[in-house]
Parts: structure tokens; sequence; C-alpha cells
């Protein structure tokens, strides 16, 4: 067993006895599916085809263009309001100082240890729901902007052009390497490390070259903003906030290469994290001691990340066997003009792997916080509670699992067709497709196979 937080079921003793951990993806395999996988999984790559058929015969101009709103005049008061901003700063400081106090001085074993849970879940998992109901409210509430932003400086440094969201990527790569490879994740000294290195990193790299860092080279706060573009609350044009189609917001993304590399690279360690829970796998590398392992793995992680990259990179540029209109592609290309629409499908495959895991894991940061030192206190006065597992049923977590990556594809090829529709002249418009929306059928396919792997 690799990781508490994110592996197979297994068991870890702390000083108060046992307690039990459950797999990443939900509770048990293949046989957990209302139907069996060859349906489900043809089922749903069929609604992703019939779906673009559809929207081919009746969607012929852009509809997304356009990322204004209903203006949400009061809520924009109170967001922009000064001590709103500021109690989103000292939460965010708060939250920090927690969460490394915990890691670095709480008990040494990962199952009586509440930064691990937070870490992964309360804040890597979190940040899903938090940013599409509540759009960039991670920028605001962001400790390390805020710790940079108290040193002052008088002249910064400026990024170089070409840097585009890569440096967040490398980031984002160094933190699933730790989630899904590395043998001791889910140790707190080892989350204690890694938070540690991650922050002064950042801060120190924002204090040099400004806020703007934070919005291409810290991680957590790039995918948060990706993530937030789903939102249905936004910025307008004037800054306001307004309420808006979510598929609008996304639609306004940048077109930058290290955004195509971010999502290709979310996409490919979901994929890989599914892969590794195959029997084939596990037998594969059971046997294997701690580095070989590692190596095993990363190389595993490379090669599925790379898989994925080559089928969006090359069903992107293969439309370009139409005529694309003039201008109507930005730097990143046919990759970066379709970009967007992998944001849904991540947002799918992250919900389809964690949503059991968020809502029994979950449960358990509540409950080693009210002892988060180890030192017998109950702070929070909820005495010996446990995980209630059976909070959902198999066949609940399998239908919202299933039903996660089809609604995110759907999405997905809903968002590149009203993108198609702005690049190609309507006689060119569905031929164009077809490399996009075979990469989207594999997706779909691939993905309920894998979250439902055994």
């Amino acid at each position: 067993m690799t990781s508490i937080v994110l592996h197979s079921i297994g068991r870890i003793a702390s000083a108060e006895g046992t307690r039990w951990m459950i797999p990443l993806h939900g509770i048990g395999g293949r046989g957990d599916l209302p139907v069996p996988l060859w349906l489900a999984s043809y089922s749903a790559a069929a609604a992703v085809a019939v779906s673009f058929f559809a929207l081919a015969a009746f969607w012929a101009r852009p509809r997304f263009e356009y990322a204004g709103g209903r203006p949400l005049e009061v809520l924009t008061r109170w967001v922009d309001a000064r001590v709103v901003r500021w109690a989103l700063k000292v939460l965010g400081l708060v939250a920090l100082a927690l969460l490394l106090a915990t890691a670095w001085f709480g008990s040494a074993s990962p199952a009586s240890n509440p930064a691990p849970t937070w870490l992964y879940v309360w804040i890597w998992v979190g940040i899903i729901p938090v940013s599409i109901l509540f759009g960039p409210v991670w920028r605001l509430a962001n400790p390390l902007r805020t710790l940079a932003a108290l040193v002052p400086r008088r002249t910064r440094r400026r990024l170089p052009d070409r840097i585009a969201y890569w440096p967040a990527v490398a980031g984002l790569a160094a933190f699933l390497w730790l989630e899904l490879v590395c043998p001791n994740g889910s140790e707190p000294l080892v989350v204690a490390l890694f938070v540690t290195a991650y922050a002064v990193v950042n801060v120190a790299t924002g204090i040099v070259y400004g806020p703007r860092w934070f919005a291409i080279g810290d991680s957590f706060e790039v995918y948060a903003e990706v993530l937030a573009r789903l939102s249905p609350i936004g910025r307008g044009p004037d800054g306001r906030l307004v309420l808006r189609n979510p598929l609008a917001g996304l639609a306004t993304m940048p077109q930058e290469p290290g955004l195509v590399g971010l999502l290709c690279l979310l996409l490919g360690s979901t994929a890989f994290d599914g892969l590794s829970r195959w029997s084939v796998w596990t037998s594969a590398t059971g046997q294997l001691g701690s580095a070989q392992h590692i190596v095993v793995s990363t190389l595993g992680l490379i090669v599925v990340v790379a898989i994925v990259t080559g089928l969006f990179v090359g069903a992107a540029r293969a439309t370009g066997a139409a005529r694309v209109r003039p201008g109507a592609v930005g730097n990143a290309g046919l990759p970066g003009a379709f970009v967007h629409s992998l944001v849904p499908i991540a947002i799918g495959y992250a919900v389809a792997h964690y949503f059991s895991f968020a809502v029994f894991q979950g449960q358990d940061g509540v409950l080693l916080a009210t002892d988060p030192f180890g030192r017998g206190w109950d702070l929070l006065g909820i005495g010996p509670a446990e995980i209630n597992y059976g909070l959902l049923g198999t066949g609940v977590i399998a239908g919202v699992q299933i039903g996660a990556i089809v609604l995110g594809h759907v999405l997905g090829v809903v968002s590149a067709h009203d993108r198609a529709t702005g690049l190609f002249r309507r006689r060119q418009l569905r031929r164009a497709q077809y490399p996009m929306l075979a990469a989207m059928v594999a997706f779909t396919a691939g993905g309920i196979a894998l979250v439902s792997a055994s």
C-alpha cells in the first residue's frame, strides 16, 4: 500500500486502534456498475457522438463569444469590500499555518494526522466545487500571494515573454508525482516538506516578479482559475460580477501552450491513477521494491500523459485539414483553440475519481481535526465518532462516476463545436471536427473503463 489517502484499501495502526481507508475511486470495482462495463462504455460513447451530430445539424454559429451576463451589483459590492477581502486573506493564512503546524508537529502517523487529508482532500479536491460554485475565489484567499505582498519592493523583474503557464505545469507535475507515485506521499513529514518547499519557492518568486507570478506560476491558483472559467459567476468587461452562461465563461480561457500542457497533464494523471488500480498493473508491480516501484510508476505516469497529450494535440491539429478562417487561431495553434473543451472533461474525470474519496475521507479530516496534534484533545466535542461508510451506496457512486464522465464530455463536445463554428466555414464544419470527435469518444470510453477498473 503506497498511501493511506490516495490508494487501495489498507489498514494503518495508530495509537487509538485501527483505521480503515477506502479506495480512491469508490468502493469496489467493475462489479459496482449498475450495468455491464461494455454497455456503459458504448452507451456513453454513443451519447457523445449523438450530441456531436445534433450540434452539427442545428448549431452553425458561435454562441459563446460574448462573456457578459446579468450584473450582480450587491454581490460585487460585498465581495469587493475591504473587510471581505482581508477576511479571505486571513482565512487563507490561518489555513496554511494550521496545515504546516499539524504536518510538522502533529503525529507521525498518517492515520492520526489530519494534514494529509487536508491537503489531498480538502484543498486539492475541494478546489473543484469551490471554484465552480463561487468563481475565482482562490485568488483572493491565496496565502502565498498574501505573504509575497507583505514584502515591500520598489521594482519587480519582468517575467519572460514566453514563460506562459509552464511554471504552473511544472509545479503541478511535482504535486501529482507526490500524490500518485511517491510511496510515502501521505506521510505527514513528506507533506510538510512539500508544502514548505512549494510555499517558499512561490513566495520568493512572487516577491521578485510581483503578483503576476501567481497567475501563471502557482499551480493551485492556476488550476483554480481554470476551473472557475466554468463557474456561473464571473467578472464582466467592466470588472463587476455577473451571472453568466458557464460555457461562455469557459470560451474566454486564454489560448496558451502552457494551458494545453496543464489540462493534458490533469487528464493523463487521472488516467494513470485509474490504470494503476487494474489487477494487471498491481500484479506486475506488486513485488517491486520501493525504488523500482518509483521508477516504473514514474515512467507509467509519463507514458500515459504523453498518450493523452498525443491524442488531443493530434486530433486538434488534424482539424487543420479543413481551411481555418484567417486570423481565427491564436499563438497556441489549433490545440490552444480547443483546449477550453478539456476543462469540463477534466472536471468530469475528477468528480468520477474523487467523489466517494471526498465524501468518506473528507469526514476523516473533521474527525482528526478535533485532535490535530495527537495530544488526546477533543476540540470539536465529537468524541469517538467514526467515518460513516454507509452514507453512499455503491450504485450511487457508480452512477455519479458514469454521469460525471458523460456530462463532462458532452459539455466538452458543445464547447469544441462552438469554437469550431468560428474557425471553419459551414460546409467544412462537420468534416473538420471528426478527429476531435474520435478523441472525445476514446476519452469517454477509456475514462469509464478506468474508473471501474479492477
